[in-house]
């Protein structure tokens, strides 16, 4: 299946209302990879492209609960109810696993930005590049950051006082809530039950309901936690919530996927792989049991003889032949690293006159098709990835409140900042506008404190 006007004949244009007056040298950097950001193709009539992430220190790991650390597992099968108590264990020490996309100034060991090397391919291949020493340091991106003179207990307090009596104070519950880090919420609950013998969780459940229920239930999630509820939630009962699996598993680290799968096991009784041969199926299932291994490489050099060879293969195993190998794109995209991966894909474009985006879109359909396409564009820019899927999730009539939720939970404390400015370049507008626009009320008002203006 193919999309009029991709690639376009006369190269790839800037996306419309860029580089920003006065930014000329710096949006988007030469060499920028085309994805587009609006529904019904890719890309949009005539073309478009997705700004590089600003210059960072890159994405810091999300802190996730030690494995086994999560209290009170439901009977296999069920749903669980919501986590009240403490003991979901301490965010791991040392740095987070991050990077993707590379940022146009990240400094590797060798002293200088990685770049794709001129005239490359042909000609002798360039040895790889020296990845980044293993403790660069990570800076955060996330909008929510830990409270500086903590104190859980004072926290407590203001919630029990916000709840007690004749009516409730949202207005304090959010001042909390959305200024803390997961990790200082675990504490709070922790607090609570200590003085005052209640379940946070439950009596928040009490005073509130709709979407502020389900918003603030999911920032008080343990975030290893939230994910494995999440999968379990989108394949339980009749039908089975496709994107859900796709934006989580083909989006997260290795470690976030191993402690995910170990948390869905413990909490719910339930082994992931199982439950996903018995939702999905063909292709789809295995690009996503592929994703549960969690085995991808995370090697930060960038072979560059490598990403050509495994272009020609991709290009071998799709647009070079009658047919698709879709194993062959499954292996490549589910083993190599999301540099490496970036570089694939400019190789590929090379030899192939068109994007891998263009080549997925015209070898596959359906849910694998959208998985593909998932962890190729997160290879390319993961923010863009999920601007756009917020985009989505507000765009035309109703809004689905479970995606812009969760999203807006899980990246709060990872890369929501960088999120914000691919969403304002790709469709100009802020993120804070468009919810303030398609939401109301208390749900509004917690929303855009994570988000901030």
């Amino acid at each position: 299946m193919s999309y009029p006007g991709y690639p376009p004949s006369d190269g790839y244009p800037a996306f419309p209302g860029y580089p920003p007056t006065g930014q000329e040298s710096v949006y988007p950097p030469a060499g920028q990879y085309t994805y587009p950001a609006v529904p019904g193709g890719y890309p949009p009539a005539g073309g478009g492209t997705y700004p590089a992430a600003p210059p960072s220190a890159g994405f810091p790991g999300a802190g996730y609960p030690a494995p086994g650390g999560y209290p009170g597992a439901p009977q296999a099968g069920g749903m669980p109810p919501y986590p009240g108590g403490a003991g979901f264990g301490v965010p791991p020490a040392g740095p987070g696993f991050g990077g993707y996309p590379q940022p146009p100034a990240q400094n590797y060991a060798g002293g200088g930005p990685a770049q794709i090397p001129v005239g490359f391919p042909g000609g002798q291949a360039p040895s790889p590049m020296p990845g980044p020493p293993a403790a660069m340091v990570q800076g955060t991106q996330g909008t929510i950051r830990a409270a500086a003179d903590f104190d859980a207990g004072r926290d407590a307090e203001i919630l029990r006082k916000a709840m007690k009596g004749f009516g409730t104070d949202e207005q304090a519950i959010i001042d909390v809530v959305a200024n803390r880090s997961n990790d200082q919420r675990q504490k709070i609950k922790a607090a609570f039950k200590t003085m005052y013998g209640k379940d946070l969780i439950k009596d928040l459940k009490s005073e509130l309901s709709g979407n502020v229920e389900e918003l603030i239930l999911a920032l008080f999630m343990p975030s290893t936690y939230y994910d494995a509820w999440s999968l379990r939630h989108a394949m339980k009962g009749a039908g089975t919530q496709e994107s859900v699996l796709i934006e989580i598993l083909c989006t997260r680290t290795n470690q976030e996927i191993r402690e995910i799968v170990n948390c869905y096991k413990s909490e719910f009784g339930r082994d992931i792989e199982q439950d996903i041969r018995a939702d999905t199926s063909g292709h789809f299932e295995r690009l996503l049991i592929s994703m549960c291994q969690g085995n991808r490489d995370e090697n930060q050099t960038v072979d560059y003889q490598k990403a050509q060879e495994d272009a020609q293969r991709l290009y071998q195993a799709g647009e070079g032949r009658l047919g698709t190998d879709e194993s062959c794109f499954n292996m490549v995209l589910a083993t190599r690293s999301f540099p490496q991966l970036k570089a694939t894909v400019e190789a590929y474009s090379r030899i192939a006159n068109r994007d891998l985006l263009s080549s997925i879109d015209r070898e596959f359909s359906g849910n694998v098709e959208r998985g593909l396409k998932t962890i190729v564009q997160c290879a390319l820019n993961r923010p863009a990835f999920f601007a756009e899927r917020l985009y989505h999730s507000m765009k035309g009539a109703g809004t689905d409140d479970s995606t812009l939720i969760r999203i807006v939970v899980t990246r709060s404390e990872i890369d929501l900042v960088q999120i914000k400015q691919m969403f304002t370049q790709m469709y100009q507008k802020t993120l804070a506008t468009m919810i303030a626009s398609d939401t109301s009320g208390d749900y509004r008002r917690l929303l855009l404190a994570i988000v901030g203006q």
